[in-house]
């Protein structure tokens, strides 16, 4: 059974998770409206990373006897100056993310909650990932800076992300 704390801090970041998805379809409606499809459909694929993040805690705060609460989500950053800004806002969200997931376990433990600490080890482990993959695509859309060729040839690798839903159970 999960402690009111642990189970009111799992709805807040099942909250930010859904947040995180709203805010990378608001940075793939930029990048489509920047004619830049295949960023547009990176980032639609990393919304619904996000949301299937907000659904592995909800199906978790079920799993282990407590009540998940839908909450509102606030309207996300919308407008950006380029390409560049978008995933360096996006890395400084995911680091952001790492801050709150670390917190969440540092809650778990000082509850002394093992399953929910356990649980939570998947997304510490995520976030390493979340964050090299940030950085990588900000250093790449960083060297085509001012090369148009550059910028489409990015594009299209971009478009060539596919959301891969984790394995049931993880």
């Amino acid at each position: 059974m999960l402690s009111q704390k642990v189970q009111d801090a799992l709805n807040e970041q099942m909250k930010n998770e859904f947040f995180s998805g709203y805010l990378y379809l608001a940075m793939a409606a930029y990048c489509e409206a920047e004619d830049l499809p295949g960023f547009g459909s990176f980032f639609r694929v990393q919304a619904m990373e996000e949301l299937t993040h907000a659904d592995k805690i909800y199906r978790y705060i079920c799993e282990a006897g407590g009540r998940a609460r839908m909450a509102a989500v606030p309207e996300p950053k919308n407008d950006y100056a380029s390409l560049t800004e978008v995933f360096q806002y996006g890395l400084e969200h995911e680091r952001k993310v790492t801050g709150m997931i670390n917190r969440l376990t540092d809650l778990a433990m000082a509850e002394s909650d093992h399953a929910t600490r356990i649980f939570l080890q998947w997304f510490v482990t995520e976030q390493v990932e979340e964050e090299a993959n940030f950085s990588a695509w900000l250093a790449k859309v960083r060297r085509v800076e001012g090369d148009g060729r550059g910028l489409l040839m990015l594009d299209q690798e971009a478009g060539q992300r596919t959301f891969t839903p984790p394995p049931a159970g993880q």
